[in-house]
């Protein structure tokens, strides 16, 4: 009786992660970023310490989420009129989401930095010092995937609006360039999270759906690195 209840224990417990995982967006980019840190994990040498920070940090971004989750939930059922605090619990709920994921963005600096900083510079050359044909044929393949997105969702036209978004577009073009310009990989970090931010206002502000902004600034790094291969 005693294990049967242990089971179901663990049954329940199973299920609250499985639901958190089903609807919660945030829930799903804490698992699959989670899932590419430990990936890499393997490929560099990590002390047992470094490891363990890992692990402590991925769980407590997780348990922060969830938790998180678990209010909303427990006031939704509650009341489904606005109460201010309902709002100041929904809030602080998820300001200690938003303290776990900026922790566990500064431990991942912290631990992969100084591993990855020569692999970028190389990458950096290389991109430079590559044929500029093969730029070239993936920028026309963008432009005709765009182009078949305008044809296929019927938004936008060949110069305004719709896909791609021009922001994003611009955005990563400036990140790209002060990438290749600086040669620094704090710089280039600072600068995609600066394209980034630009790309989540445009998708909250409802201006542009993900896709559209994901190929303007796949359209902008590749006109961005082109300019460079022909400049060097």
């Amino acid at each position: 009786m005693k294990m049967r209840k242990l089971i179901e224990s663990f049954n329940y417990a199973f299920e609250g992660i499985i639901y958190a995982l089903k609807t919660q967006r945030n829930m799903k980019i804490h698992f699959s970023v989670a899932i590419v840190v430990l990936t890499l994990s393997l490929f560099f040498d990590l002390s047992r310490t470094e490891i363990l920070i890992l692990f402590l940090t991925i769980s407590m971004v997780i348990m922060a989420e969830m938790i998180n989750t678990s209010i909303e939930s427990a006031i939704d059922l509650i009341t489904d009129k606005y109460h201010i605090f309902a709002k100041i619990a929904k809030n602080v709920a998820a300001g200690a989401v938003l303290i776990a994921a900026i922790n566990s963005i500064m431990v991942a600096y912290l631990i992969f930095f100084h591993r990855i900083n020569p692999y970028t510079h190389i990458v950096l050359y290389r991109v430079k010092q590559s044929p500029i044909h093969i730029t070239f044929i993936v920028l026309i393949i963008v432009i005709f995937t765009t182009i078949a997105l305008k044809a296929y969702f019927g938004r936008g036209t060949a110069l305004r609006g719709g896909m791609p978004s021009g922001h994003g577009a611009i955005a990563f073009s400036m990140a790209t360039a002060m990438t290749f310009i600086s040669e620094n990989v704090f710089i280039a970090t600072l600068s995609l999270l600066m394209a980034l931010l630009v790309c989540q206002s445009r998708i909250e502000g409802k201006i542009h759906t993900f896709a559209e902004v994901v190929v303007g600034g796949i359209l902008g790094t590749i006109i961005t690195i082109i300019f460079f291969q022909l400049a060097g």
